[in-house]
């Protein structure tokens, strides 16, 4: 095929990170079902294991395509190995679980053994929710299903596929609240989140910036302030938003995004 009308307006906006622009949410939803299949069959081939974390809110209808043909038949399910970056401590049949969110919009809809999904103990406390989650990612890391970042010492995570707030947040790490700073505990808990429900568990950045992979999708108007700020070049430490704080230390960071989402950016 010469063109293809859908195709993202690519280019390079660092080392190692990509910028994806679409002009339709269908065609941004058919890319990022393929990159993760890509990122499925390379992982699986490799290490016999993929270890995929997912957030919450639009991500999950973003991924859609993946419970469709020809996903549904060609991906290796058996092989993934489910996480969530972070979690309301709510339960899971709860409205505003992101195990929920996840499962009725994609995990009920493939068969990817339900021992391999790893939702919080939701009998627990934050901080018991937190700890319980941090065990068991270190005992997934000695049975070799989560590797470990060689250059870090923290896990490294083959695929993280995240969203982002209008206030530059990502996973429950919010825009001047102290665990921004977290960096000894892999997944750690709030108890005054900005945005409710109020108590949660997430990982900290040390952990997101070991992954191998990152693709975080974002779209819509509301985001433009946040991606702006993000892609600048106009970069200042004093008051970095979460997302400018997600600087991978040895993995690929490719971006999701819509016209809206990057309407501020110049020559985008």
């Amino acid at each position: 095929m010469a063109t293809d009308p859908s195709a993202p307006a690519a280019s390079e906006v660092g080392p190692k990170k990509k910028l994806l622009v679409f002009d339709a949410e269908e065609d941004l939803a058919v890319s990022l079902a393929k990159y993760t299949a890509d990122m499925s069959e390379k992982f699986a081939g490799e290490r016999g294991a993929f270890t995929v974390v997912l957030s919450g809110g639009s991500l999950i209808e973003a991924l859609r395509k993946l419970a469709e043909p020809p996903y549904l038949e060609l991906v290796a399910w058996n092989k993934w190995h489910v996480f969530w970056v972070d979690e309301r401590v709510v339960p899971k049949d709860h409205e505003d679980s992101n195990y929920k969110l996840a499962l009725d919009g994609l995990l009920a809809k493939v068969p990817i053994p339900p021992g391999q999904v790893y939702a919080i103990n939701d009998a627990l406390s934050a901080e018991g929710a937190a700890d319980d989650y941090e065990t068991c990612l270190k005992q997934l890391v000695k049975n070799g299903v989560i590797a470990m970042s060689q250059t870090t010492g923290f896990p490294r995570f083959d695929v993280m596929l995240l969203g982002m707030g209008p206030d530059g947040h990502i996973a429950s790490l919010f825009p001047g609240h102290p665990l921004v700073n977290e960096n000894q505990r892999w997944v750690t808990y709030i108890k005054d989140s900005p945005k409710p429900p109020p108590e949660r568990i997430t990982f900290t950045f040390p952990v997101i910036n070991s992954s191998a992979y990152v693709a975080m999708v974002v779209t819509g108007a509301g985001n433009a302030g946040a991606v702006q700020k993000a892609l600048s070049d106009k970069q200042t430490s004093s008051d970095l938003l979460p997302i400018e704080m997600a600087v991978l230390q040895d993995g690929e960071f490719t971006w999701f995004t819509d016209k809206p989402a990057v309407s501020m950016l110049q020559n985008k």
